[in-house]
């Protein structure tokens, strides 16, 4: 697959969810997802708000925490499937399986609708989302699309409630981020192991998208994704355990490999300081963090 093997990263322990926080039990989110095995937790969607707080999400028991050191807070807990993160002003903009986007208030735990369906027809299953720079909201809309059923959606959501379908035959979208300049947006197609990237347009109109990067096959393909200032791409990869660094045309040159912990890395954000990847490792219930290279 490459003429040069990607060097290899090895992370460390950022911090573990607490025992004390972790409730092993069937749900209805195992039986779907787990062939109903009990599951203390599910971590995703990383972010950092403007303040440098970490949060992250536990989607079967419908909780987002907020991380500082070893100290985990349940900022709020609800009847729903949190899975993306995304920082707004004082506010974290919540991608929810269950319930479509949501805007929860960090401080209070309060929270609010933003986009619970499309025209009354309700959303397939919100999987993440990611802001762009004019204010619109890009969001993945996964639900059980995969090979079988190539029909999950990506929307654009703009600040006036219009609503853009952007794709409309995705095998499982998932992850989604843009590239520096926010002309490009990349989204992981999870069923397929294939990275999509296509030019953002203000007349929706998508023309020629492109495989970008395509992970090994196996049992997950991609899932979460971030961008470094140096347009390098990094790709979540459960299944095999790594988080793959992808340079701007579209060659691996690098692998965080998370298998001393766990074959679950699911998402990953950048640090404030712009060179500490932060990675949910579902499986151990851990945030991991990568020292990355400089381009």
């Amino acid at each position: 697959m490459w003429n040069t093997p990607p060097a290899v990263i090895t992370p460390t322990l950022l911090s573990r969810l607490p025992e004390g926080l972790r409730r092993p039990r069937r749900s209805a989110w195992a039986d779907a997802n787990r062939a109903g095995a009990p599951v203390d937790s599910f971590l995703e969607g990383p972010c950092f708000d403007g303040a440098g707080n970490l949060f992250c999400t536990d989607i079967p028991h419908g909780r987002v925490f907020r991380v500082s050191g070893s100290h985990w807070e349940a900022v709020v807990e609800y009847e729903g499937w949190p899975n993306g993160l995304a920082a707004r002003e004082d506010e974290l903009l919540v991608a929810d399986y269950r319930h479509g986007v949501l805007s929860l208030d960090p401080r209070t735990g309060a929270m609010a609708a933003v986009a619970e369906n499309i025209h009354s027809e309700g959303f397939r299953g919100i999987n993440d989302l990611i802001l762009h720079r004019d204010g619109s909201i890009l969001l993945t809309d996964q639900g059980q699309t995969g090979l079988q059923d190539p029909t999950g959606r990506v929307w654009r959501l703009h600040p006036d409630g219009r609503m853009d379908r952007l794709i409309s035959n995705g095998p499982s979208p998932n992850g989604l981020t843009l590239n520096r300049a926010g002309t490009h947006l990349l989204v992981a197609m999870t069923r397929s192991c294939e990275v999509w990237r296509f030019a953002l347009r203000e007349d929706a109109l998508v023309a020629k998208a492109n495989l970008f990067f395509r992970v090994p096959a196996g049992t997950s393909g991609p899932d979460g994704m971030a961008v470094d200032a140096h347009d390098r791409l990094f790709v979540a990869n459960p299944g095999h355990g790594q988080v793959w660094v992808v340079d701007p045309h579209g060659l691996a040159t690098h692998r965080v490999d998370c298998t001393g912990f766990g074959r679950m890395p699911t998402n990953c954000a950048f640090a404030p300081d712009g060179r500490t990847l932060v990675i949910t490792e579902s499986q151990s219930g851990s945030l991991l963090a990568a020292e990355i290279p400089a381009a």
